[in-house]
């Protein structure tokens, strides 16, 4: 090749390698400003989720666990929680329940000193009769948050079920920032009872998450149900330091709290199905505990019944009426 063409080419071979430097920059140029963009993006994003949890932690939304089983889940864990046969809770019995929690609180006095002294009770008082529609009434006082409703309740369902229906129970945790957090257990706001012996009345007076910034421990749940003054004036009086649960059977007795050894601590880290499948299992923790409970409770309403229905009223459940305080 002569000088000549190699001068000719040289510019263009100059050219061309200016021409694709050029077309680099303008690439990564190009790059850097997706690149940057992208960046923006991603801050963007992270920052409008972080005010959105931020929002929701300070508005009192309810707790991330589970609320439990829903549709023919929820129908099943009913169904054992309602239906344990009487061969399996006349085998509990009374279980371990300390014979001290059963107490004489028909005076004022009396009622103030139980109150302060033991805080959970069962007491025979000297009220005026509960009743509704003709029928003995029972008043169950608590809220959704309380880790001891959340115990209780599982005792309650199974107890009022030997001598009604209920309709409308629906499955929740007990506080995720209270003593016992995400205690499984059901809640009696939305349902209904029916049954041809007694009537059943119940307040869940707060929700299970707290109005406000829900990790600081000092700030009100929500309200659910507010009690009449005379469901006030029931508990004040049987209740002075108005702990819940609170359970009045046709004022005739209260229990006041779990009946030991009844405590939410045996729910912890259960499933709602776990701890309706130990209801069936007499020797269980859950179940001798839970059982125990509810046969007391099934005791003071055959009471009220004059011991009917006969199926409830098992021979077993009126020796532990006996046990109550007369």
């Amino acid at each position: 090749m002569g000088k000549a063409s190699r001068t000719k080419q040289e510019p263009d071979r100059r050219a061309r390698i200016a021409a694709q430097r050029e077309a680099e920059r303008r690439s990564e140029q190009r790059r850097r400003i997706y690149l940057a963009g992208g960046s923006i993006l991603v801050v963007v994003i992270v920052v409008i989720a972080f005010v959105l949890v931020k929002l929701n932690s300070g508005s009192g939304t309810a707790a991330a666990s589970s609320n439990g089983p829903t549709g023919s889940a929820l129908a099943a864990v009913t169904q054992q929680v309602t239906d344990v046969p009487s061969s399996v809770t006349d085998q509990v019995a009374g279980g371990k329940v300390p014979a001290a929690f059963f107490v004489d609180a028909k005076t004022s006095s009396a009622v103030s000193t139980v109150s302060s002294e033991m805080g959970s009770y069962f007491a025979t008082v000297d009220g005026s009769a509960l009743t509704q529609s003709g029928k003995p009434e029972v008043l169950f006082i608590g809220s959704d948050y309380c880790p001891y409703c959340a115990a209780q309740r599982w005792a309650m369902i199974n107890a009022f079920s030997r001598f009604g229906t209920f309709k409308g129970l629906t499955t929740i945790h007990s506080s995720s920032t209270d003593a016992y957090p995400n205690t499984p257990t059901y809640s009696f706001y939305g349902s209904s009872y029916t049954s041809n012996y007694i009537s059943l009345t119940t307040v869940e007076m707060q929700h299970n998450y707290r109005i406000g910034n829900s990790s600081n421990t000092s700030v009100q749940y929500a309200p659910l149900q507010t009690p009449t003054t005379a469901e006030e004036t029931i508990q004040s009086t049987y209740d002075p330091g108005t702990y819940i649960p609170f359970i009045d059977f046709g004022g005739k007795y209260v229990q006041v709290g779990n009946i030991d050894p009844l405590s939410p601590s045996m729910l912890a880290g259960k499933s709602w199905a776990q701890v309706a499948a130990a209801m069936h299992e007499p020797t269980s923790t859950i179940g001798a505990a839970e059982l125990a409970n509810a046969n007391y409770e099934t005791a003071a309403i055959c009471e009220l019944t004059n011991n009917q229905p006969a199926t409830a009223c098992t021979s077993t459940i009126q020796k532990l009426e006996g046990t109550l305080a007369k």
